[in-house]
């Protein structure tokens, strides 16, 4: 009967920690990992980089490594037919 007692006493103080004392520190830890960039969408905004279409392939290439003509993007200088 005293293990009972012990073990729920135990789970209750657990979830006490993780729930009320210092703010829930659940929210806590997931207001960490949005920052810091990690888990699924935690990305800063600085660190997203805009991709475009190839206007004549479709395949998806950075703005920096695209290359602009007559106002299109294009993958390559293959597929832009520049010479």
């Amino acid at each position: 009967m005293i293990f009972k007692l012990i073990i729920l006493g135990l789970v209750l103080y657990g979830v006490y920690i993780l729930f009320i004392r210092d703010g829930n520190l659940l929210e806590q830890m997931k207001e960490k990992n949005r920052t810091a960039g990690g888990g699924k969408g935690g990305k800063k905004q600085e660190d997203v980089e805009t991709v475009v279409e190839c206007h004549k392939c479709g395949v998806y290439v950075s703005v920096d490594e695209a290359i602009l003509k007559d106002g299109h993007y294009y993958c390559s200088k293959k597929c832009a037919e520049v010479k």
